[in-house]
């Protein structure tokens, strides 16, 4: 295909949008390829979904070649299917919901397990139909609350989700592995670089988890790796559970003063003032601090929870998050404290809270209730002795004991993941480095099967719930994580497999015959079946059309220009920087060469 650029739909911009924070916002909406509609909306241009349809191409070609099917959902869908999985309220505020003008319930599809399972449901009946793999790329809608960095995290956003259905466990885990070495193939084949790791389900529900993330300072995902091999988003990251130790011989609790010691820091200063340990100096891993967040359950319920942990973490509050899904998580207000005057701010201890509280009550579920729900931290094991809040203002308990002096509901991994911490598997220290999410999988099992009676006959006759996995990839996403890996101070530096052209032709002169040779060499290129964006505007200058071609990032530039006068023009990989002089007669089986060269098919 040939296109010139005094008729191609594309206005470059040389200055960034002011809402723009990270590289690859900056020169997708400079270069022309999308354009900001509202917060996290955008219209994609000629250029940009140029760019969009080849990464969907190679992800349809794996997809097929792993024995996957397509189909097409649409993407306004009815909420029943969502209310009988529970998901129309689980979703909470990120859901777009809508009615029609007969008051039906719908929404804007973020994901279509339960389409995908009853359209299943409607057409097969026998364990013959199965295994079965479907798949669709398709727009979805997510209400973010802080849509941020372009097409990174965006309110909608082009998604490819795939579906297996198997009769058992021995086929779910087929079916998993196939769709994993078909994204395997797909981010080799779009030369991105990724790490998998081991994930939480979330509101997907499921087993199995495994992300796909591609290292990146300006990804949302912390994850972790060791020398041994261990991978995991921070998220998922377990904690190694120490040894109980002896409690017998430990010294009784001493309630103590401890003035405007609200923070750690000053605890530990005053307690290494006024009450010196004889081995050591206290520290803030000595200390057990108490933070107070409030959950909102689908419901719409508030429930507060105290979460214990050593004073020298701090909380993560998306790891709180994934352990407390569906409910939505943040920290309590003011507000929530003044209705439990018993948790006094800065000095929370176990006393009041939890198993602790004189005013528990089990009711007749065996529920707790009358006070709020108390979790540990797992380092926090019984015969540990801490420092901790006496719930009273300006004063703290010494040698307060876990098991002996107070317990908690349950354990909770809440606590952040620092460098160099152990691996859960023994595998060394972890390393901690930021990634941007670009595909999940999930063994889901059977949630939604069950929960929308997509059953099937076995070989016996006997009615089996199916079993189902769950593949996605963030096709829009990926296509920001490639922008922003194949970029420098000049603008985008596309890979030949997914550029919107393979060549950029520019004419960087005033004459009739670099024109005309330009216009020649753009005609035998596309007739050479490469696709060519020429640049034939004749009142533009050398110096603009030499930064609209470096900031649209086409992988191969072909300058005819002063050096026509010798008989030659110039050919620049947009990536390398290098730059070689052939004869005009050469040019064509030069681009060629060194297009072959950059999809590595030399040779081939």
């Amino acid at each position: 295909m040939l296109r010139n650029v005094s008729s191609f739909f594309l206005r470059t911009l040389r200055e960034d949008p002011a809402d723009a924070e990270v590289m690859s916002h900056k020169l997708l909406v400079r270069a022309g390829y999308i354009r900001r509609t509202a917060p996290g909306i955008y219209t994609w241009m000629p250029l940009g979904l140029r760019v969009l349809r080849k990464v969907e191409d190679i992800v349809r070609e794996e997809m097929d070649r792993m024995g996957a099917q397509e189909v097409h959902f649409p993407a306004l869908i009815p909420a029943e299917p969502y209310k009988a999985t529970n998901r129309w309220d689980e979703y909470g505020p990120t859901l777009f919901k809508l009615r029609d003008r007969k008051e039906g319930d719908y929404l804007l599809a973020p994901t279509h397990e339960e389409m995908f399972t009853l359209l299943v449901k409607d057409l097969y009946s026998s364990y013959k139909d199965l295994p079965l793999a479907l798949y669709q790329i398709q727009t979805k809608y997510r209400d973010e609350a802080r849509p941020r960095a372009g097409l990174i995290r965006g309110r909608e956003f082009v998604m490819k989700d795939a579906y297996s259905f198997d009769i058992d466990e021995e086929g779910l885990e087929a079916s998993y592995m196939a769709e994993r070495k078909a994204y395997q193939a797909i981010f080799d084949r779009l030369g991105l670089e990724y790490v998998i790791v081991s994930a939480m389900s979330g509101a997907m529900g499921g087993s199995r988890s495994e992300e796909f993330l591609h290292p990146s300072p300006i990804g949302e995902d912390t994850f972790v790796r060791s020398p041994g091999g261990y991978a995991a988003n921070a998220e998922a990251v377990t904690t190694p559970v120490p040894d109980a130790l002896p409690i017998d011989g430990l010294p009784e609790p001493a309630v103590l003063p401890t003035p405007d010691a609200t923070t750690i820091e000053a605890l530990v200063d005053y307690a290494n003032a006024n009450y010196p340990r004889e081995d050591r100096p206290w520290q803030a891993s000595d200390t057990l601090k108490n933070v107070v967040v409030a959950l909102t359950h689908p419901t719409g319920k508030r429930e507060l929870l105290v979460i214990g942990l050593p004073g020298d973490r701090e909380v993560d509050m998306k790891r709180v998050e994934a352990s407390v899904s569906p409910a939505e998580v943040e920290m309590a207000t003011p507000a929530d404290l003044e209705k439990h005057p018993e948790l006094v701010a800065g000095y929370i201890g176990p006393q009041v809270i939890g198993p602790n509280a004189s005013t528990r009550v089990i009711d007749e579920d065996g529920n707790p209730s009358g006070s709020i729900r108390y979790l540990l931290d797992p380092r926090v094991v019984d015969g540990t002795m801490w420092i901790t809040g006496a719930n009273e203002v300006d004063t703290h308990v010494f040698s307060f004991v876990k098991g002996r002096d107070f317990d908690a509901d349950g354990t909770i991994e809440a606590a952040e993941v620092r460098e160099g911490d152990p691996a859960p598997d023994g595998s060394g220290p972890l390393h901690l480095e930021r990634g941007i999410e670009i595909g999940h999988i999930f063994q889901l099992g059977r949630k939604y099967a069950k929960a929308l009676g997509l059953t099937v006959l076995d070989e016996n006759g006997k009615s089996q719930i199916v079993t189902m996995g769950s593949y996605g990839i963030g096709i829009s996403r990926v296509l920001a994580a490639l922008a922003e890996s194949n970029c420098d101070e000049r603008g985008l530096a596309w890979p030949a497999q997914i550029a919107p052209f393979d060549v950029h032709v520019l004419a960087t002169g005033k004459g009739e015959e670099i024109f005309g040779t330009a216009e020649q060499l753009s005609a035998e290129l596309d007739a050479a079946g490469l696709d060519v964006l020429y640049d034939d505007r004749a009142k533009v200058s050398a110096g603009v059309k030499f930064a609209d071609s470096e900031l649209v990032g086409i992988p191969i530039t072909l300058v005819i220009g002063r050096g026509l006068a010798n008989g030659t023009v110039e050919i620049r990989d947009r990536a390398s920087g290098d730059r070689v002089e052939v004869p005009v007669g050469e040019a064509v089986s030069a681009v060629r060469d060194l297009h072959a060269r950059l999809l590595g098919k030399e040779g081939k």
